[in-house]
């Protein structure tokens, strides 16, 4: 369970989150969408205790990102692509960070086929396509086979094969009672993955429900989405 309440952040006389409260819940795709500088990075930033809240809380299984006893275990992230070194090689950024958590070198192997990357596991990061840097992410957010996932972005740069397989995989997960977060500008395949949506504008929360719920009336959630954050969006 991932569980936001109330939460403010200020950078100098400027409020960046006003009152942000929802939840993820365990067995369900939530999708958490916004236009850019909306405050989603800021928020996932915050969960993942990469930045510090002015107030409020976001807690993952009830506590702090920081309070976490097995912390990969737990959550597996993927913010702003892969985060490997370019000279380094795909196989050796998982052995790295498989290494650094205490798990075993077996596991480098199975995510890599997971993702897809096998073939490309001995290349450089630095010439991997953006579609196999977004493999390389998801591939070191599931070193740990995390109960949460929080996602970024995560077709960036797939084909429709790779859109298509990310798709069923995070499906799989919640159906295997996981909680997937997922953010994206991709609202047609958002409408095909998620179950519930979370919509922020200008730092508020501007809907919050089921993908029914949220889309409505509207033809799509693309239309919902649209309606809801034009000229500032519900407040």
């Amino acid at each position: 369970m991932l569980t936001i309440d109330d939460l403010v952040k200020r950078r100098g006389s400027k409020e960046i989150l006003t009152g942000i409260t929802f939840r993820a819940r365990p067995g369900r795709v939530t999708g958490f969408l916004g236009p850019n500088g909306a405050g989603k990075s800021s928020t996932l930033r915050i969960l993942l205790g990469l930045d510090r809240a002015t107030a409020g809380t976001a807690l993952i299984d009830g506590v702090p990102f920081a309070e976490l006893r097995d912390p990969l275990a737990t959550v597996g992230a993927m913010l702003d692509g892969s985060g490997a070194h370019r000279a380094r090689t795909g196989r050796a950024h998982l052995r790295w960070v498989a290494r650094s958590a205490g798990l075993p070198r077996s596991r480098v192997d199975e995510v890599l086929e997971v993702a897809g990357l096998t073939d490309a596991a001995s290349k450089r990061v630095g010439g991997y396509s953006m579609g196999m840097g977004c493999r390389l992410g998801l591939a070191t957010a599931l070193l740990g086979d995390p109960r949460i996932l929080i996602l970024d972005e995560p077709v960036n740069g797939l084909d429709p094969d790779g859109i298509r397989w990310i798709r069923t995989f995070l499906r799989e997960r919640a159906a295997a009672g996981r909680t997937v977060l997922l953010s994206s500008h991709l609202m047609g395949e958002l409408a095909e993955t998620v179950d519930d949506v979370v919509v922020i504008n200008e730092g508020r929360i501007v809907a919050d429900g089921t993908l029914g719920e949220v889309t409505g009336s509207h033809r799509t959630l693309e239309d919902a989405f649209f309606a809801l954050t034009a000229g500032g969006g519900a407040r």
